[in-house]
């Protein structure tokens, strides 16, 4: 029997998906939670064999709780069902979180149960399309530090602001944010913003 954990935000949903899990003979649903910070102590006190995590989730992102789970349970699978099929987000989840799986939401239902038993047996499970898409898309031309000056940037920080909390000069910033420009064949800042979060880059 394939003892499974749900983790989705949204109670319809999870209920919809319980009830579908339910009806497989070999898999038992065995916790189901709603937030991030749940994940890993229902885990370990249910022995669970295969958790499936929504990424967006109150509290802790399911990718940070993946990476939870693998240093508490590493012999837990994840399998990330989510409905944030981009190429970039799937990049992390297996570079970052080593799930072994990532489906969309929006993948037939059926395929869900498979996916399950393919990860407990210790399959790597992949959305077809967004394999694909992952390999074709452009790779991530900014540095640590440029990606940190633009995530500041994002959050409407001035580069006054940027300057003091990344202890450089505002002079430095400014350069910076020319060169993530320049990078992203932006328009301004605020497109590099669009373009870098588009990619998952952010």
């Amino acid at each position: 029997m394939i003892r499974v954990l749900l983790a989705e935000d949204q109670h319809l949903v999870r209920g919809a998906l319980v009830l579908l899990l339910d009806l497989e003979q070999d898999m038992e649903v065995v916790a189901e939670v709603s937030s991030g910070d749940e994940i890993v102590p229902a885990v370990l006190e249910h022995g669970v064999d295969v958790a499936v995590l929504d990424i967006q989730l109150p509290g802790m992102d399911g990718l940070t709780a993946a990476a939870r789970v693998k240093e508490r349970a590493p012999e837990c699978r994840v399998l990330i069902l989510t409905g944030m099929g981009r190429p970039g987000m799937l990049r992390r989840a297996l570079r970052d979180a080593e799930v072994e799986g990532f489906m969309v939401k929006d993948a037939p239902t059926a395929e869900l149960a498979v996916s399950i038993r393919q990860v407990a047996a210790g399959e790597r499970v992949v959305d077809p399309a967004l394999a694909a898409a992952a390999l074709t898309s452009r790779p991530n031309p900014l540095t640590e530090q440029e990606l940190k000056v633009l995530r500041l940037a994002a959050e409407g920080s001035e580069p006054s602001e940027i300057a003091a909390r990344l202890h450089l000069s505002k002079g430095t910033v400014r350069n910076y944010l020319g060169i993530i420009v320049t990078k992203l064949n932006a328009r301004n800042r605020l497109d590099a913003v669009r373009i870098a979060k588009d990619a998952d880059w952010l």
